[in-house]
């Protein structure tokens, strides 16, 4: 059993062969948890997800999602349409999504400032916004008490702090989850892991250097991820259909980490197949 703990199968960029993609998935005994972005694409999670006994769904709004009128919002044609202005955050629901068993997690959710306002005062207030509705976020998966994905993106920092200030002893509950598709440094990771977290390692590694992270952080605090269609490993780059990434390709992932850490593939698939099921409750 090997883990994509982050896909989005639920994807415009599956739309013609989704079936086939899904059944490669089974085939090589790969369970996905497929994460929604929005409530539209956390609806065809729930869906995919109660057709597929290998595959699981997280509900989530990511902050690229949240209306506004302080940034004009990127589309994107792998993910489909969706409101030039974005959503109000609606969490009631949300929470009616999360009754699908095959719910296992809140996300993905966090904080992005990659496109931003370019004055100060607009910036401001964009930042509050997305932290505003992140903490919505967070309080939802307090009710329903669920791991929680975390994307952050030139954030760090923020995020952080919000999840340091929802932890035991200040709120009296302790968040679980993943920092999805970790970015940081060494000394972010550990703080990140020190806080009880998970990091998610996926083919970002082939673009930025997380060899120090990746030798550093014990193995059982690493989950194995593809955030398919996007993050393709340079390995697979030849068996992708338009370069396009898939759950499958997460076998790339395992190798690597096996590689920095100096493990075989089977322990790595071995102990972050258990660290996801421990997590996610599967």
């Amino acid at each position: 059993m090997i883990f994509d703990t982050h896909s989005h199968l639920n994807f415009k960029a599956y739309d013609a062969d989704r079936n086939d993609v899904i059944k490669r998935t089974l085939d090589e005994g790969v369970f996905c948890i497929d994460v929604g972005t929005k409530y539209e694409t956390s609806k065809n999670a729930i869906e995919l997800a109660e057709k597929n006994e290998n595959i699981y769904a997280a509900i989530g709004m990511h902050p690229i999602h949240i209306k506004t009128d302080l940034i004009k919002l990127k589309m994107d044609d792998d993910e489909g349409a969706f409101a030039p202005l974005g959503e109000d955050f609606d969490a009631e629901k949300y929470k009616e999504l999360a009754q699908s068993k095959k719910v296992v997690a809140i996300g993905e959710i966090g904080l992005d400032y990659y496109y931003r306002p370019k004055t100060k005062s607009r910036l401001e207030e964009f930042k509050n916004l997305q932290k505003k509705v992140f903490i919505q976020q967070l309080d939802m998966t307090k009710e329903l008490n669920l791991p929680v994905i975390i994307h952050v993106r030139m954030a760090f920092e923020d995020v952080y702090e919000i999840l340091k200030n929802y932890q035991l002893p200040v709120t009296g509950y302790r968040l679980r989850g993943v920092i999805h598709c970790f970015t940081g440094n060494l000394e972010q990771a550990k703080k990140f892991v020190e806080l009880g977290f998970y990091l998610g390692i996926n083919g970002i590694i082939d673009k930025i250097d997380l060899i120090e992270v990746i030798k550093n952080i014990p193995l059982e605090n690493l989950l194995t991820e593809t955030d398919c269609p996007y993050l393709t490993p340079l390995a697979a780059v030849a068996l992708a259909k338009a370069g396009r990434n898939e759950p499958i390709f997460v076998k790339h992932i395992i190798q690597r980490i096996a590689e920095i850490k100096n493990m075989s593939y089977e322990e790595v698939a071995q102990v972050t197949a258990e660290s996801a099921k421990k997590l996610f409750k599967i």
